[in-house]
């Protein structure tokens, strides 16, 4: 069985599973890529584990197991011949080429759509600075429009003033 259908059985999650064999150090038989593979034997082991830590033993406390009996797994053979590596070789080198052409052809499309964006921007900055000096303009000549040519002058070089009377100075809050 595989972690999560160990896991399944037991009623944790994968991740679980994998802690305890790793923090109490049991020897697990693993595949070709390093996954996990569990017999009968080793499951009544992680049975036994789950027990103990239902009843409250701290997974720290729980003596490791003594080392398993060496198993055996399979290797794959390598390829038989130079000649078949060096077709696997001339099909990598031939991807690495294509893979590398796209590559390039992509950063140049991309590199060519930034530079229309830039023109396009750079236009636009153009007709933005235009409109400011034409708004500039119409601005300088609105000012010089509405100033008068000649200062305002008084008829006369006083105001007329009303004047109060004392009681009404101090008094005037109230009313």
């Amino acid at each position: 069985m595989n972690t999560s259908e160990v896991a399944k059985l037991l009623g944790v999650s994968a991740s679980t599973v994998q802690r305890w064999v790793k923090q109490l150090e049991l020897p697990m038989e693993r595949n070709e890529r390093g996954h996990y593979h569990f017999n009968n034997e080793d499951i009544d082991l992680l049975r036994n584990i789950q027990t103990q830590i239902q009843n409250g033993t701290l997974l720290q406390e729980i003596a490791p197991v003594q080392e398993k009996k060496t198993r055996k797994g399979s290797v794959k053979a390598a390829p038989e011949t130079n000649a078949e590596l060096e077709r696997l070789y001339t099909i990598v080198s031939e991807i690495e080429a294509k893979v590398n052409s796209k590559a390039d052809s992509v950063a140049s499309y991309q590199l060519l759509q930034h530079r229309r964006e830039i023109e396009d921007l750079q236009s636009q900055v153009k007709d933005l600075s235009k409109q400011v000096e034409s708004l500039h303009s119409q601005l300088d000549e609105i000012t010089k429009s509405a100033l008068p040519e000649k200062p305002l002058v008084l008829d006369q070089g006083k105001l007329n003033r009303k004047k109060k009377n004392i009681v009404n100075s101090l008094f005037g809050f109230l009313g």
